[in-house]
């Protein structure tokens, strides 16, 4: 206010003051250099300092060393982008504007790890594209890998969501080169047999098209359509579980390629996360029966049939950090409930190792970080999780 009643008045305001060096001694002057490199001077100090170097050659000399080594000290800040940006920018223009046709909750988990994907590979050179990456899985009781590229892993990813893409009425990216496998292991196989050239960076475009089409085409249909039966070939699943499991392929498959191309990679979203564990520890029980039928897991002493909806022996799945929860596995039949009556296990896990357990990345014997119950329960059910692994 006395500023602006001194400009209303017309007359000129003062200059602003100038601060005045002090007098010091040499030796004094010489001792503040490192303070004044680190701009840690007052204003008089750093007058009287700089008025100095304009006369010490041997003291600006040591000022100039200072303020390179100041300047080694400091961290160089990262020409990447934060890789919450993109979340926080369409975050904030939603807030303002909500979308017309919203993405249904159960597509976000797909579309937002296709999008960090989509930036993860935004950039990469011809070496990256060519760099080698091992696609792991367990298949039986042992672990298996299959050796390709960045660009294999984008074919893959793109051969197997076109079981959703069919399902939603796109196009289907084999275009009759092996249309006739449904698993995705024979439909990424048929893929990469129908390329004339191993795959390269052009496979970048239509897998990014075809993502955005399935969000869109889902966006479209609401959710009437999540209840729609995806065929995987030897199983099915809903919809809104299907895209649960691409997107947790696409981050599985995201974090192979940056491990090739030697780049962090982030796990998805808690909630996200917490989706995707939710979707295999529901599976659990049908791939329990089936290695069961298998002779993979042992009937046991006394087992039998429990009538479905019915409470029967279970385990306990206690997963930890990031997508945390707790699951009761029903043991003796897929059509049981879980039940904290009936527990006879319990293990714990943290979430981001049960996924990749159930990624087939971790050996089962190596998963649980904490057992406690009935072994022969515990080794069937880490066992089933690493069969929920694919190709």
């Amino acid at each position: 206010m006395p500023r602006a009643s001194v400009e209303d008045s017309g007359r000129p305001l003062p200059p602003p003051a100038v601060p005045v060096p002090l007098r010091l001694e040499h030796g004094v002057l010489k001792s503040l250099l490192g303070a004044w490199a680190l701009a840690a001077c007052s204003a008089e100090e750093t007058a009287a300092v700089e008025e100095h170097l304009g006369s010490c050659g041997a003291c600006a000399d040591e000022a100039r060393r200072l303020r390179e080594a100041v300047g080694l000290l400091q961290r160089p800040e990262s020409l990447d982008l934060d890789p919450a940006l993109r979340t926080r920018v369409l975050q904030g223009c939603l807030d303002r504007r909500p979308p017309r046709i919203p993405v249904p909750e159960w597509a976000r988990a797909y579309d937002a790890e296709t999008a960090r994907l989509d930036a993860l590979l935004q950039d990469f050179g011809d070496a990256e594209w060519h760099a080698p990456v091992r696609l792991r899985w367990f298949a039986g009781e042992e672990a298996t890998s299959r050796r390709t590229t960045v660009a294999g892993v984008i074919a893959h990813l793109l051969a197997v969501d076109g079981l959703v893409a069919l399902a939603l009425g796109l196009d289907d990216p084999l275009e009759g080169a092996g249309t006739e496998a449904r698993t995705p292991g024979a439909r990424t196989e048929a893929y990469w047999r129908a390329s004339h050239f191993p795959p390269t960076r052009t496979v970048r475009g239509p897998w990014r098209e075809q993502s955005h089409a399935i969000v869109r085409t889902a966006s479209f249909t609401g959710s009437t359509a999540g209840g729609m039966g995806i065929s995987y070939g030897d199983f099915e699943l809903p919809l809104r579980d299907a895209l649960l499991d691409r997107a947790f392929e696409c981050w599985v498959h995201a974090e192979d390629i940056a491990e090739a191309v030697d780049y962090p990679y982030d796990p998805p979203a808690p909630r996200h996360l917490r989706g995707m564990i939710d979707l295999a520890a529901r599976m659990l029980p049908k791939v329990l029966a089936a290695r069961r039928q298998a002779g993979l897991a042992a009937p046991g002493p006394g087992r039998h049939l429990v009538a479905a909806g019915e409470p029967g022996r279970s385990l306990r799945l206690e997963i930890e950090g990031l997508g945390g929860g707790e699951w009761f596995i029903p043991l003796d039949s897929p059509a049981a409930l879980g039940s904290a009556d009936h527990e006879v296990a319990h293990i714990a896990l943290d979430g981001v190792e049960f996924c990749r357990l159930a990624a087939g990345h971790v050996p089962p014997t190596e998963a649980a970080a904490g057992q406690m119950g009935d072994k022969e329960a515990i080794r069937d059910v880490l066992y089933a999780a690493a069969a929920l692994s694919r190709m």
